[in-house]
């Protein structure tokens, strides 16, 4: 069954999206959560991020302090490049495991990959198809402020700081616009569900060859 990537842009509502595909039987996996798993206490980036950033990004408990490592890095994009560079090869390869994992265990589902760095992590290959979930920049902004607390200047820089969502749309198989209320995009998620897993069937998997060098599993390129 189909491997599929969700993205968009941030305050577009992917997780509400993803949990819509979790609901209607998707394996639903998280880049966040391996995020999170990676840069917890033991986990296997937490010591390079501190050593980069320092104690300052580090709560008392000696967990991480996401808000604080999050107002650094967008202020400043050589230091979200740096954090990049520490965490992304530890996620991705936590996601690989567990997209493999799914694929053997559950092999008829429809796994979701939730990913908001898709495009930039070089993850397009990895999958049959792409799911942008898009709402306006007035709705982001508007959301960023309300759940968020941020100032209109503070969503503004969180959003410009991220792939224009414009470029993200023109690539994807499917595209969610998502600027209403959670209980109208499920049975259009029932819908983008249905009209993906009837492609795939239709044209067979996309075929993920791996670059010479690169760390490879089942194919996708690490």
């Amino acid at each position: 069954m189909p491997v599929v990537g969700l993205t968009g842009g941030i305050a577009t509502g992917k997780s509400t999206v993803a949990s819509a595909f979790r609901a209607q039987g998707a394996v639903v996996l998280s880049a966040d959560d391996a995020a999170r798993a990676v840069t917890a206490p033991g986990g296997p980036a937490l010591p390079a991020v501190v050593g980069r950033f320092g104690t300052a990004v580090l709560h008392p408990d000696g967990s991480l302090d996401r808000a604080a490592l999050g107002a650094r890095v967008f202020a400043d994009s050589e230091e979200r490049r740096a954090l990049e560079e520490i965490t992304h090869p530890h996620i991705l390869r936590l996601l690989h495991d567990q997209i493999d994992a799914a694929l053997r265990e559950q092999p008829d589902a429809v796994v979701v990959v939730e990913t908001p760095l898709l495009y930039e992590a070089g993850m397009r290959p990895w999958f049959d198809m792409v799911v942008v979930v898009a709402a306006s920049e007035e709705t982001q902004i508007a959301r960023l402020c309300v759940c968020r607390g941020m100032t209109r200047d503070g969503a503004l820089a969180r959003i410009r700081a991220q792939m224009p969502l414009a470029d993200k749309i023109a690539d994807a198989d499917y595209t969610l616009w998502n600027d209403g209320d959670a209980e109208a995009i499920e049975p259009r998620v029932g819908e983008a569900l249905r009209m993906l897993t009837a492609r795939v069937a239709e044209r067979g998997p996309r075929s993920r060859r791996g670059k010479k060098g690169a760390c490879t599993i089942t194919g996708r390129v690490l």
